[in-house]
């Protein structure tokens, strides 16, 4: 068996790997791929949460531990954990153990950046970010790669998580401000949640016509990022439409999902060029990202040299 430590993936992930990772793991996703239903559990304090993954996706089978761990904080250690195993299709033993925490801030971001790539506005230019936490920095800078960024705002819930993050940024070339949320959006060309957040957080009417927005934070029964209305006049998208209104974003308009009400595509069907993607200078595009084990899994074999 072989066991490859997050030292090792830290060193291995790009921003271009996880994109190529990320953009197979979609398409297969609409395509050929099996995705299994998530598990989402927690410990023996309901406050520390964790997530069962699994799939198949390049004749590779695993299964990615996802962990959230809030107290470590305090102790000094990441809040967030990573593992994927690959199981050794001749066998079924575990073939390879792969921690990948670092990795798997950059294929969440990589989600996100493959979708804008496809339905954010060639234009877009500016960026409006809610939330301050570990993963916004690199959705910011994942997107920085797709799209000409000259606006970042970050909405944060204090003003020194806005100052530590727009310092973070700042490290890597990249301006950003603080903004209320009113004003984000309304500068928007493209809007990031990332939070774990439970209700709306901005109004409908405060998004401008052409906006695209990128729900990430939604991962779990009960949370929420956006606000139904705008659903209801946006175009969807999501990483699995059927999981997107059962842990993702679109929990909220489920019922109008299953009448047929709402439609939800796949961003892997607009990858292959089954699906037009946005249709209009003018039309706003949600993608929700939940997060699916073929993204873990195209990651894994991009890191062992077996994938692309």
């Amino acid at each position: 068996m072989r066991f490859i430590p997050e030292a090792e993936t830290a060193t291995l992930v790009t921003r271009e790997l996880a994109f190529a990772a990320a953009r197979e793991a979609l398409i297969a996703a609409a395509a050929d791929g099996v995705i299994f239903p998530a598990v989402i559990a927690h410990g023996a304090d309901p406050a520390n949460r964790f997530s069962i993954k699994s799939g198949v996706v390049g004749g590779a089978a695993g299964v990615k531990l996802g962990s959230y761990w809030p107290g470590n904080a305090a102790q000094g250690l990441p809040r967030h954990s990573s593992i994927i195993l690959l199981f050794d299709e001749a066998t079924g033993r575990i073939d390879t153990v792969i921690e990948a925490s670092k990795a798997n801030a950059f294929r969440t971001a990589a989600a996100n950046a493959v979708a804008a790539s496809v339905l954010a506005r060639p234009d877009a230019c500016a960026l409006a970010v809610f939330g301050a936490g570990h993963q916004a920095f690199y959705e910011i800078c994942a997107l920085a790669e797709v799209r000409p960024l000259e606006q970042v705002l970050i909405v944060a819930r204090s003003e020194a998580s806005a100052a530590a993050q727009i310092d973070k940024l700042a490290k890597v070339g990249i301006a950003a401000s603080a903004a209320d949320a009113r004003g984000a959006c309304e500068a928007a060309d493209i809007i990031v949640t990332v939070t774990p957040a439970r209700a709306p957080l901005f109004e409908a009417d405060w998004v401008r016509p052409g906006t695209h927005i990128a729900a990430m934070g939604a991962d779990g029964p009960g949370k929420q990022e956006l606000p139904p209305a705008l659903l209801r006049r946006a175009s969807l998208f999501a990483d699995l439409p059927r999981q997107s209104v059962q842990l993702g974003e679109f929990q909220s308009i489920a019922a109008e999902a299953a009448s047929g009400a709402a439609t939800i595509a796949a961003i892997g069907a607009v990858l292959l060029g089954q699906h037009p993607g946005r249709r209009s200078a003018d039309e706003i595009t949600v993608f929700d990202s939940s997060g699916i084990a073929l993204q873990d899994l195209a990651l894994a074999l991009h890191l062992t040299g077996k994938g692309g």
